[in-house]
């Protein structure tokens, strides 16, 4: 399985100059709020995924004042042997992905190497917000594990952003959207069933990671929800163009898909504690890391931003014997806590093989 080895930041939020060496097991980072825990954690994030966890703009990364950020890691692959990434950003809006000094054609190529999953309180979007953040974190897993996936959904896009444009025009060119709805056919019918099929699998890993995590103390689901379960697309706009020349936009199609979260048959968002959606979340990503170990066939990378709060003590222990106990299926973990004894506590009666790191002002600290 890949893991991070080193890592070099410089300009990157509040860190201004940093390199780390970690290990390959478990990682663990301690500070007070806004010393740049999760800095750390999104820069890794970056080496995986080519951009923020957080922030949609690349520019709203750069530390003040600087003109533009770098982040690399030396990482040992699962052929045994060591490979370099570094991302570099510059403010002209000029982003370049290389490995072992070598640049990518297309900065996409490198999603899915080094799968990873995160676990933060930015999840809370998820339950609490539209469609779209779940669309956007479905596709951000479907996209490390199938590149034809990715591919339909930038060209889904293109097409759709196209398609609204001469909706948009005083005068609608009926032949020319026809071609549109032809061509979308395709790469939505790709999005549709392999969306269906991820939440077919979904569903019942994170059931039983929220049962070891709660101890069976509520049955959560997540049902699939997408206009193609009506028909395909191409019919659906022809059936609704009318509505999209009135609106300006297309109304129907796989831009509007939605996983629906429940809990005892009821939405999740609405009848949920903050310890519930936590533990609830927490096994989202922990089924989602399941499935991604499936398809890659080693463990991807962990992180665990800030995940210990809002938990009790007991789904602490729980959450943390799943991911470092006898017999456990993880690989390299990183782990934030602003509570450095409460981590340290924790960690140290699970595992001997763990480093622990502190952070003041981007600064970090190995101990």
């Amino acid at each position: 399985m890949p893991y991070l080895k080193k890592i070099f930041i410089q300009d990157f939020r509040n860190i201004e100059f940093q390199d780390l060496e970690f290990s390959p097991n478990i990682n663990c980072i301690s500070g007070n709020n806004g010393e740049g825990k999760t800095n750390l954690m999104d820069a890794i994030w970056y080496l995986s995924m080519t951009k923020s966890a957080l922030s949609s703009a690349d520019r709203f990364n750069v530390r003040y004042g600087a003109p533009g950020f770098t982040v690399s890691g030396a990482y040992q692959m699962q052929n045994g042997l060591e490979s370099r990434f570094a991302l570099k950003f510059s403010p002209g809006g000029e982003k370049k992905m290389v490995r072992d000094d070598k640049p990518y054609a297309k900065i996409s190529e490198h999603i899915g190497l080094i799968p990873i999953v995160m676990v933060s309180p930015s999840d809370t979007s998820l339950v609490s917000e539209s469609g779209e953040e779940r669309r956007k974190f479905v596709n951000s897993v479907l996209s490390q594990m199938d590149r034809e996936y990715l591919a339909a959904c930038q060209q889904y896009n293109r097409l759709l952003q196209q398609r609204n444009s001469v909706l948009r025009a005083p005068e609608s060119d009926k032949s020319l959207l026809s071609v549109f709805d032809l061509r979308m056919e395709a790469p939505a019918r790709k999005i549709f069933e392999t969306r269906a099929q991820f939440a077919g699998k979904l569903s019942p890993a994170v059931a039983q990671h929220y049962a070891n995590l709660s101890g069976g103390a509520e049955k959560v689901s997540i049902t699939y929800r997408s206009d193609l379960q009506k028909g395909g697309l191409a019919d659906l706009l022809a059936d609704h163009l009318e509505k999209d020349k009135i609106l300006g936009y297309t109304g129907v199609g796989v831009q509007r898909d939605d996983f629906i979260f429940t809990m005892n048959d009821h939405p999740i968002r609405r009848g949920g504690s903050q310890g519930q959606q936590k533990s609830f979340l927490v096994s989202l990503k922990f089924a989602q890391y399941d499935i991604m170990k499936e398809s890659c066939g080693f463990a991807p990378i962990l992180l665990l931003d800030d995940v210990f709060d809002k938990l009790d003590m007991t789904r602490i222990s729980n959450l943390l014997s799943m991911v470092a106990g006898t017999g456990s299926d993880f690989g390299q973990i990183f782990i934030t806590d602003s509570n450095k004894v409460r981590m340290q506590g924790i960690v140290d009666g699970i595992t001997d093989d763990r480093a622990y790191f502190e952070t003041v002002g981007g600064k970090f600290t190995r101990l």
